[in-house]
C-alpha cells in the first residue's frame, strides 16, 4: 500500500511549540495533509507519554491509533533527544531521533534517560550524554528500536553541523556506527546535496517536518509502498529498496533557515564563495558568521554537485500549498482569502499532498483560480525563485514575482 509518513515533530510539551500540538489536532491535520503514518513526538516527556498511553490503542504491528475514532491515521512512537557533551576537546551538540516499537520499550528508555537528566523540562530533553552512549542505551532496550541523527547539517545541533558536529558518522558513533542506517537531511539540505558525500552511499536519507505546529506537518515526508506496520517501515528504510521506499518529499533547500552563510543581526546573507573572501567574519560587525549547510556540505564533499549514486532514493521538492496560494494572490499566508482557497481545494481533492503531487493541471485549473493552478504546476517544475535562508532566517519564495503583485492589484479593483 502506498502511504506517506512523517517521523519527526514535537508535542505541546516542547519549547516554542503550539499549544495545539495534541493528538486530536495531529490526527485532524494528518488527514488534511495526506499523512498516513505520523510521529507521536516527545515520548520522553512524562505528561505527554501519559497522554499517549491514555489516548492511543494498538493498530497494525507496533503502530497506534486514537481510541476515540476510526481514523486511518497511524502513530509511530518517536522522540528527539538533544545530546550535549564534550568529545575530542570540543563541545558536541547532536540531535537524534529515536524510534520505539512499544510503550514497554519507551518506558525502559525513559527510565534509563531519567537517571541521566531531567525529562520533565522539555519535550526534547537536553542530556549530557554521548550520542554513542544514547545508541547503546536505546538498542540495549530492544533490537527493534531505531536511531536516526536529525537534520544532520544544521550549524548548531547536528551530526555534521559547522558549530558543534563531526566530520563523519564513525567519529561520532564509533563502534555503534554500524547501527546507523538512516540520516535525516533537514530542511536546509536535500538528497542531491548529500549525494556529494560518498561516505553516505550506503545510508538511507529520510525527510521529516520537525513540525512545531499542526499545519506544518508533512512539509517534508517519506513516501512508501509497503505494508503499514513498524517492522515493514523500518525494513523499507534499512533496505533502501526503491520499490518499497519510493521517494522523499523535500523543501527546496534554499528555503531552509540555514542554507547560506550569514549573520542575522546584521542582515548579512552570503554565498559560501563570498564567505571565503571575508575569512568567515561578518563584514559589518566583525563577529564570526554562522556557516550554513551549503558551505558545510562543500567542506565535506568528495564529489562535484550533480552526482547521483546508483540506487539512490529519488525525491520531489515542494512548497506548502498555503505559501503557493499566498504568492498567487499577492497576500500573506494565513489571510482570510488564502484560507478560503486552501479549504476549497482540500474539499475538492481530499488532501494537500494529493493536490501538490497528483492532481492534473487541467483539474487544478478547473477547480481554482488559474494563478493558483499555475503556481502549483510551476513548483512541480522547479520554476521558482528563492532568496536563500541564513542564520535562522527562512528563505523567501517567489513563484510569480511581479505577476503576483499584478494579481493582487486586480483583486483590489474587483472587491
Amino acid at each position: 500500500m502506498k502511504f506517506i509518513a512523517d517521523f519527526h515533530l514535537h508535542s505541546k510539551y516542547s519549547r516554542a511549540t503550539s499549544k495545539n500540538m495534541d493528538l486530536e489536532n495531529l490526527d485532524r491535520w494528518a488527514k488534511i495533509k495526506g499523512i498516513r503514518v505520523l510521529s507521536t513526538g516527545d515520548f520522553t516527556h512524562p505528561e505527554w507519554f501519559k497522554n499517549l498511553k491514555e489516548k492511543l490503542e494498538p493498530a497494525e504491528e507496533s503502530l497506534f491509533r486514537l481510541k476515540t475514532n476510526h481514523s486511518e491515521t497511524r502513530f509511530i512512537l518517536t522522540t528527539e533527544i538533544s545530546c550535549i557533551y564534550s568529545k575530542k576537546e570540543r563541545v558536541r551538540k547532536i540531535h537524534i531521533i529515536v524510534f520505539a516499537p512499544s510503550f514497554e520499550a519507551v518506558e525502559k528508555i525513559n527510565t534509563h534517560l531519567g537517571w541521566i537528566g531531567n525529562l520533565k523540562s522539555d519535550g526534547r530533553p537536553i542530556l549530557g550524554l554521548d550520542a554513542k552512549e544514547l545508541a547503546k542505551i536505546v538498542l540495549d532496550v530492544s533490537e527493534s528500536c531505531f536511531i536516526v541523527p536529525a537534520h544532520i547539517w544544521t550549524p548548531w545541533f547536528s551530526l555534521f553541523g559547522s558549530r558543534s558536529g563531526f566530520d563523519s558518522i564513525e567519529e561520532c558513533f564509533e563502534e555503534y556506527s554500524k547501527y546507523i542506517f538512516a540520516l535525516e537531511t533537514g530542511l536546509s539540505s536535500d538528497p542531491e546535496m548529500n549525494w556529494r558525500l560518498s561516505a553516505l552511499d550506503k545510508i538511507t536519507l529520510i525527510s521529516n517536518s520537525d513540525s512545531h505546529s499542526p499545519a506544518k506537518i508533512g512539509r517534508e515526508a517519506n513516501v512508501f509502498d509497503t505494508e503499514i506496520s513498524y517492522p515493514a517501515i523500518i525494513e523499507a528504510i534499512k533496505s533502501r529498496n526503491p520499490q518499497k521506499f519510493l521517494y522523499t518529499i523535500e523543501f527546496f533547500p534554499q528555503e531552509g533557515k540555514y542554507h547560506y552563510d550569514g549573520h542575522r543581526n546584521c542582515q548579512v546573507n552570503i554565498h559560501p564563495q563570498e564567505t571565503k573572501k571575508y575569512n568567515n567574519i561578518c563584514p559589518n560587525c566583525r563577529k564570526p558568521l554562522t556557516i550554513g549547510v551549503l558551505n558545510r556540505v562543500e567542506q565535506l564533499a568528495d564529489r562535484k554537485a550533480g552526482f547521483k549514486p546508483e540506487n539512490a532514493i529519488p525525491f520531489k521538492s515542494l512548497i506548502p500549498l498555503e505559501e503557493i496560494i499566498a504568492d498567487a494572490l499577492g497576500v500573506s499566508p494565513g489571510t482570510k482569502q488564502g484560507i478560503q482557497e486552501y479549504n476549497n481545494l482540500i474539499k475538492k481533492f481530499g488532501n494537500e499532498l494529493n493536490i501538490l503531487l497528483e492532481v492534473s493541471e487541467s483539474d487544478l485549473r478547473a477547480a481554482t483560480l488559474p494563478e493558483i493552478g499555475e503556481g502549483i504546476v510551476k513548483v512541480r517544475g522547479g520554476k521558482i525563485q528563492i532568496e536563500p535562508g541564513y542564520d535562522g532566517v527562512y528563505g523567501k519564495i517567489k513563484i510569480f514575482g511581479e505577476e503576483g503583485k499584478k494579481l493582487s492589484s486586480r483583486q483590489k479593483t474587483l472587491f
